[in-house]
C-alpha cells in the first residue's frame, strides 16, 4: 500500500485523519505527501476491505514473492541447461567421454 519510504503506520494515520473528516488536500498539504499517493493509500485500503475490485496488498506481496521464485528456478533452469548441453558435448557418441585435449 503505497510508497515503499512510508511505514504502515503513518499511512495508517492517513487513512484514519480521512475517515474522520479531513480532505485529502489538507492531509497532503499538512503532512508534505502529495494527493495521488493519499488517493491511492485510499484504494489501495478500500480494495483491502473489500469495498472494491483488485489485489488486495497480501494478493500483491505474494505475486511478488512467486514471480521472484518464478526468476530465480530460471535462473537454475538455465544453468542447469547450459551444463546440459556441455556434458552432451563433451560425451563420446559410443558412450565413453572424450578425451581433453
Amino acid at each position: 500500500m503505497g510508497r515503499r519510504g512510508y511505514p504502515a503506520e503513518f499511512r495508517r494515520r492517513v487513512l484514519d485523519l480521512l475517515n474522520a473528516g479531513r480532505s485529502v488536500a489538507s492531509i497532503a498539504h499538512d503532512l508534505g505527501v502529495s494527493d495521488q499517493t493519499i488517493y491511492a493509500w485510499r484504494r489501495q485500503d478500500r480494495i483491502d476491505r473489500g469495498l472494491i475490485v483488485g489485489l488486495s496488498t497480501a494478493e500483491k506481496a505474494e505475486l511478488r514473492a512467486a514471480k521472484k521464485r518464478i526468476a530465480e528456478l530460471e535462473v537454475q533452469l538455465a544453468v542447469t541447461t547450459k551444463a546440459v548441453e556441455a556434458l552432451k558435448a563433451d560425451a563420446d557418441p559410443k558412450g565413453g567421454m572424450r578425451r581433453s585435449r
